[in-house]
């Protein structure tokens, strides 16, 4: 089991040189208040003095201590094996048996732990300046020595209260919110030290602890300062765990006073003081206190827990290198033949296009239609609805109608009602149509314009690599897009002018529809007949006055007029209707003769201005505006034919539009882009001129690939690393 811990060092240091922490390795992190003596516990461990000392708060920089146990004949050992340089210097044999080593430093050895001891301060002093300030970026020190235990430490800023120096106002929170981002890691255990002249229910290293760590499986108690206790107590019942409990422990230890360290007290001299200290004192719990006892109880809980942890972190390199080596490929090879490179590109970018509009790209948008599908459901659905929406007789009142068909007669007394009055109606309804087809090319053309951005996001995730290339292919492919929209424009607003260019009152549907009508009208009129009184012979209602037959120009009706606009109609219900008319205009007429006779007169539909009224002179030119009264019966029945003929018309025309508008786009802009796409993007890009801009990467694309490869092969070596333990079936 003891090579466990090696193994999780040779990690630290394999993901140290591409300096991420990707992974959460087994660690010891050590949490405190302030002066409550962690790092007097640390240099226990180590057994050399190379932490700051001093009062108030020391530790600013998280510091991830590694300590590597060596053989003593191991001891002249060399840096690369002599052959790393720094400063052009080329490094000797290691002179002593210990020896340290920081990560910013690169391969530089000290011997001196005093000089370690000084790069810290410096170190520290240079991120989080040199009046109290605290930084989260961690120091790496590695110390060989073969008078220590491999163990993986991490000190972190004590625990305080109130700022000093340049302290921000929230230094308690920043400082505990360091501390939660170490002891959060699951594969950590947590050292939780508290001094024993404190109130352990007290104890803000064990709340913390005790917060991310509420069952106490990753936590060990540590209790220093049992010497400076007040005279007549003792830490029995803590260090028995009466007090609180913890499960994985409590250890007592005793530290070096700042007299010690002033008179340069050796770690080995307090070590042997401690021992004596604790067999005067606490005889019976003398060998499970400690610095000795602590260092090995350490040491058994990290390799327990490493080889708890080494399964978990195997899975764990394994999805990670498959991610990095996915992302390597994303970044893709340095380009060496341009011209083959931006044909690639172009051919590829085009046919994603394409495949996306009819629907087979290989990344499928599963959140919303996207391509051919949004065009379909532009055609089918936000078009369709919005024609059927279009009410045919909408915006026309049956006074606009009327007005129509007095328009249309001139001066002259209609006795038909007039086809021109029709015409110019349903023109005015089928124009309607124009603006949603429009429309209809605009929703379009914007969504070939989403495809482009659809293609650069997740089809040819290549072109990245190329901003200007990118670039260049939008810009390529909106203005073939801008190129083709007035002309599908065009071609939709041609749709609607032929149809309003000939009213085709021949069409089928139309005549069916007139004669459907027509049907409605002679059973109308045959109602009419039945309900006239029975003084008048039915025989002789085809004679006018005097019993002569009535002359054409007596005859008309509202049947005619139908007829007449549907394109024809039968003798037999022409005189019939005939018939009907001129009795009943005849009839009315006799009536209102005698109602006038009588002195009681209508109301004038055009009344006339007040100054006429008056006896002012009467001015021509005003035009009287008509108010609104009830229709006659022959107006009414105008009225109503003259709507249903306009409705007719207006859903066959409607039909037309409906299948012809898609089609049009279809052709005139969906098609020819997709068919013409490639042969512009080569005609534009593809020119040596243009090779070296085009292909030229992104600042940052060449150091991300960089440090995706670094990655990867740190990953890699971990793994191999993991591999080669399982080899030797130590878990």
């Amino acid at each position: 089991m003891e090579p466990l811990i090696p193994v999780i060092n040779k990690l630290q240091d394999v993901f140290n040189t591409v300096g991420a922490d990707i992974i959460q390795l087994p660690q010891i992190v050590v949490v405190g208040t302030q002066s409550s003596g962690k790092s007097s516990v640390l240099e226990s461990l180590v057994g050399r003095d190379i932490l700051p000392r001093g009062t108030g708060i020391v530790t600013r920089r998280p510091l991830i201590l590694q300590l590597v146990h060596i053989d003593p004949e191991d001891r002249r050992k060399t840096s690369e094996e002599n052959e790393s340089k720094k400063n052009g210097r080329l490094y000797r044999a290691i002179d002593g048996e210990e020896w340290g080593k920081f990560l910013h430093t690169k391969n530089k050895i000290y011997t001196d732990f005093e000089e370690i001891r000084s790069e810290i301060e410096a170190e520290t002093d240079r991120i989080s300046g040199n009046n109290k300030g605290v930084s989260d970026e961690s120091i790496h020190l590695k110390i060989f020595s073969p008078h220590v235990v491999n163990l993986t430490l991490v000190d972190l800023p004590g625990i305080t209260k109130l700022p000093v120096g340049d302290q921000p106002k929230d230094i308690e929170f920043q400082i505990k919110e360091l501390i939660i981002k170490y002891i959060s890691n699951p594969n950590s255990i947590i050292l939780a030290v508290t001094a024993a002249n404190t109130d352990m229910a007290t104890s803000e290293a064990l709340k913390v602890a005790r917060d991310v760590d509420p069952d106490g499986r990753r936590t060990l108690a540590v209790v220093t300062k049992l010497d400076l206790m007040d005279a007549g107590t003792d830490a029995m019942d803590i260090l028995m765990g009466r007090v609180i409990p913890v499960k994985l422990g409590i250890i007592g230890v005793v530290n070096r006073s700042q007299l010690d360290i002033n008179q340069r007290k050796c770690v080995a001299d307090a070590i042997r003081d401690e021992y004596a200290f604790l067999q005067k004192k606490y005889p019976s719990l003398t060998n499970r206190n400690g610095t000795k006892y602590l260092a090995r109880t350490l040491n058994r809980l990290l390799m327990h827990h490493i080889r708890d942890c080494l399964p978990e972190l195997k899975t764990r390199i394994n999805v990670l290198s498959a991610q990095y080596q996915s992302l390597l490929n994303s970044y893709g090879e340095p380009v060496d033949d341009k011209n083959s490179m931006l044909l690639q590109l172009i051919t590829k970018f085009a046919a994603e296009y394409c495949h996306t509009i009819e629907g087979t790209a290989k990344y499928i948008e599963t959140t919303e239609l996207c391509g051919g599908a949004r065009i379909c459901y532009i055609f089918h659905e936000t078009f369709g609805r919005t024609l059927e929406s279009v009410d045919p007789l909408g915006g026309l009142s049956t006074i606009d109608v009327l007005t129509a068909i007095r328009n249309a007669t001139g001066p002259r007394p209609a006795l038909f009602v007039p086809e021109v009055s029709f015409e110019l109606l349903v023109k005015r309804q089928v124009k309607r149509l124009e603006e949603p087809s429009l429309r209809c090319v605009e929703l379009v053309h914007e969504e070939m314009q989403r495809i482009i951005q659809h293609c650069s996001n997740y089809s040819t995730q290549e072109l990245l690599r190329f901003p200007k290339l990118h670039d260049a292919i939008v810009e390529v492919v909106t203005a073939l897009l801008r190129k083709r929209l007035p002309v599908t424009n065009e071609m939709v607003h041609n749709l609607v002018a032929i149809e309003l260019a000939y009213i085709n009152t021949k069409h089928p549907d139309f005549a069916d529809a007139c004669g459907l009508m027509n049907n409605n009208i002679e059973e109308q009129r045959r109602n009419r007949m039945r309900d006239l009184p029975s003084a008048v012979p039915r025989d002789k209602s085809l004679k006018g006055p005097g019993g002569q037959s009535p002359s054409p120009t007596e005859l008309f009706s509202e049947g005619q007029v139908a007829k007449a606009v549907a394109g024809g109609s039968q003798s037999g219900q022409n005189v019939s209707e005939q018939t009907d008319s001129g009795m009943g205009n005849w009839r009315g007429m006799l009536k209102k003769g005698e109602e006038f006779a009588a002195g009681d007169r209508p109301a004038a539909l055009y009344p006339l201005p007040a100054m006429q009224q008056k006896g002012y002179a009467v001015n021509l030119l005003d035009v009287p505006v008509p108010v609104s009264r009830k229709l006659s019966a022959r107006e009414q029945r105008d009225c109503e034919v003259i709507e249903r003929l306009i409705k007719s018309y207006f859903l066959i025309v409607r039909k037309n539009i409906q299948d012809s508008v898609p089609k049009a786009v279809m052709h005139f802009l969906v098609n020819h882009v997709k068919d013409s796409l490639q042969s512009e993007l080569v005609g534009q890009l593809y020119k040596a001129a243009l090779l070296d801009d085009l292909l030229t990467e992104s600042e940052d694309m060449a150091q991300r690939r960089n440090e995706a490869a670094d990655m990867l092969k740190a990953l890699q070596k971990a793994s191999q690393v993991i591999a080669e333990i399982r080899e030797t079936h130590m878990w």
